[in-house]
């Protein structure tokens, strides 16, 4: 009898990549959405009433649910910062306490931009002190607290904090790294300039790999119950390679043969002033996966496209 996993946000450009990766393995993943739900192929489900969480796992009646519905975007968290807070935190919330309730493994998505990423401190252990400069980023550490402690008794909530992200998309602005190929695009017409961050170093990582990681993790939690108490609670995953936009926008311009005249580099990321206060290097530590034996290679980037 196949294992059963429900992916939160599988509408979405990592809970896609998380549906076709445990598929791929023979479970049965069902995948959840709202505004972009398909039933029956996708259930529709409100992740802010406890009791539309609690209906849908005793229906499926999943083994995992990895929890990769959320407000990712820094610049529309400060657009919205309440709708930001309701699902990055009080829907984690509310699915964690459920998972919990019903003995069911949790794997929350977080994020490198927990990190305050000043100079010289990367990289980060899982267990360095978060300081993050944004909303998103203290949206998303708040929603790794809500999550652990709602799990604490049981032991089933992970925290999987992944970077910037790159990968197959239904739209490139799915994406911060994908859209930069309509930047370069955009650059090539008379006259235009386009600044171009060359501050902020960034790790891109496929969502194919992270959505293996997840799958691997799920394994390794599931038939290992009995030493769940001595696991790790909260993991890192990366990839090794290491751009700023400005220097994605110049190999995407090597890939495509295009000139790169129209892309500026921009060096003043570091300006306090800025409506979104990013961090300069948040570069992700993966000892924690090696440890439990967990394999943390990713694609090579500039082969990926």
């Amino acid at each position: 009898m196949a294992r059963t996993a429900l992916v939160t946000g599988a509408t979405g450009f990592l809970g896609r990549q998380v549906v076709q990766a445990f598929k791929s393995a023979g479970w049965d993943a069902i995948g959840t959405g709202f505004f972009r739900a398909n039933p029956p192929a996708t259930l529709k489900i409100n992740l802010y009433d406890p009791a539309e969480i609690s209906s849908a796992l005793l229906e499926v009646k999943p083994e995992v649910v990895v929890h990769c519905a959320a407000n990712r975007f820094p610049d529309n968290c400060d657009a919205d910062p309440e709708g930001a807070r309701r699902l990055n935190i009080q829907a984690s919330e509310y699915i964690a306490h459920t998972t919990s309730h019903y003995d069911i493994l949790l794997i929350y998505i977080s994020t490198d931009y927990v990190f305050s990423g000043k100079l010289g401190e990367a990289p980060y252990e899982a267990d360095a002190n978060p300081q993050p400069t944004n909303l998103y980023g203290q949206t998303k550490l708040d929603g790794e607290k809500a999550v652990l402690q709602a799990t604490r008794d049981t032991g089933l909530g992970i925290v999987l904090r992944v970077p910037v992200l790159y990968g197959k998309a239904e739209e490139p602005r799915e994406s911060a790294v994908n859209i930069l190929m309509d930047s370069l695009w955009r650059a090539q017409e008379k006259d235009v300039k386009i600044k171009m961050d060359d501050w902020a170093q960034r790790y891109p990582t496929n969502t194919e790999d992270v959505a293996r990681v997840c799958l691997d993790l799920t394994v390794k939690y599931l038939d290992n119950q009995d030493a769940l108490s001595s696991m790790p609670k909260i993991l890192q995953f990366s990839s090794e390679d290491r751009f700023t936009k400005y220097e994605i926008c110049r190999l995407f311009a090597e890939i495509m043969g295009l000139p790169v005249d129209g892309v500026v580099a921009d060096k003043g990321g570091g300006d306090t002033k800025t409506s979104v206060q990013r961090p300069y290097d948040t570069h992700l530590s993966t000892q924690g996966l090696k440890h439990i034996g967990i394999n943390v290679r990713t694609q090579d980037f500039q082969a990926w496209w």
